[in-house]
């Protein structure tokens, strides 16, 4: 496994992470998510991206792998209401019980990094969130605070002194960022996360999506289509590479260190390392995928933003 600097936190990170949206959101068995777990910290995969909205996620994730914590970076996410912690959305209150409600469900004594999910810009504005996020780090209980969004708002975040990760989307069908906030991070030294790295999967059939993702993974399903790609043209042979393409497509953008990716089945996470082997997609690859984007944006008449 290859690691790299995780912006100016000190951190080394894995390329891969493990999203747990999936494991929470598709009812998995403690089975399944012992088995993708314990395969990906095998591996060298050190980075666990959570959030207390991911139903029940983060307890999965504590008895499956609370007994090695030593082995991994956690990563969590806070700011709207969830059961188990009082205060309205964004309040100083919420994000101060989160914090505690996500120790005491994740089995630890400190959280690595908390982002605050996909907060507006006026509430980054305001300060009360990312304050209670600040005292949280001086108090000891997480040691890295951060935002987690797009467009406009993840730009903004990463100039607030105090937020030192940045996680954002970053795929074939969602790449507004990396003509904003991923340049700002690069600049400022942030690490980022990419969410998002393949699209929800946006070549697949509708019918293919499992759960809540049928209707989640529309949007990118449908600029998929206006973008008109083939794999010939990207030097691949076949449909069957497009997991491989977005993938090696996110690693290559300049800022991203980390590719967050969700799975409930063991053989998809050692799928997604076999094919990060191969390192980023050449050069031209990328150019015309971005190239694509463009015209296929231009053509739709609307300003196609970072997917929330």
């Amino acid at each position: 496994m290859k690691y790299t600097a995780f912006g100016h936190t000190g951190l080394k990170v894995s390329r891969l992470a493990f999203g747990a949206g999936p494991i929470g959101y598709l009812d998995s068995s403690q089975e399944q998510v012992g088995q993708v777990l314990n395969l990906l910290l095998d591996r060298g995969v050190n980075v666990i991206d959570t959030a207390a909205a991911y139903l029940g996620s983060e307890e999965l994730i504590r008895k499956a792998v609370g007994h090695r914590r030593d082995d991994y970076i956690l990563v969590s996410k806070c700011g709207r209401r969830v059961e188990g912690a009082e205060g309205e959305d964004w309040s100083a209150r919420l994000v101060t019980e989160t914090v505690d409600r996500s120790l005491r469900r994740l089995g630890t004594d400190r959280l690595d990094v908390m982002l605050l999910h996909s907060c507006k810009l006026e509430v980054l504005r305001q300060g009360e969130a990312l304050g209670a996020l600040l005292r949280a780090k001086e108090a000891g209980k997480i040691r890295f605070a951060g935002y987690s969004g797009d467009n406009e708002a993840a730009t903004f975040a990463v100039g607030l002194p105090g937020v030192d990760v940045l996680m954002c989307s970053a795929s074939i069908c969602d790449q507004v960022n990396l003509e904003g906030a991923l340049p700002a991070a690069v600049r400022a030294g942030t690490a980022v996360i990419a969410k998002r790295s393949v699209a929800n999967g946006a070549w697949k059939p509708a019918e293919d999506q499992m759960g809540v993702y049928r209707d989640y993974a529309k949007p990118y399903a449908e600029r998929f289509r206006e973008m008109a790609l083939e794999p010939l043209e990207l030097g691949f042979k076949s449909p069957g590479d497009w997991m491989e393409i977005a993938l090696r497509f996110t690693l290559a953008q300049p800022g991203v260190q980390v590719l967050s990716v969700g799975t409930t089945r063991a053989a998809n996470a050692e799928a997604n390392l076999r094919l990060l082997e191969a390192g980023p997609l050449p050069a031209d690859a990328v150019a015309r995928i971005r190239a694509a984007f463009s015209e296929a944006r231009e053509r739709s008449g609307g300003p196609w933003p970072g997917l929330t």
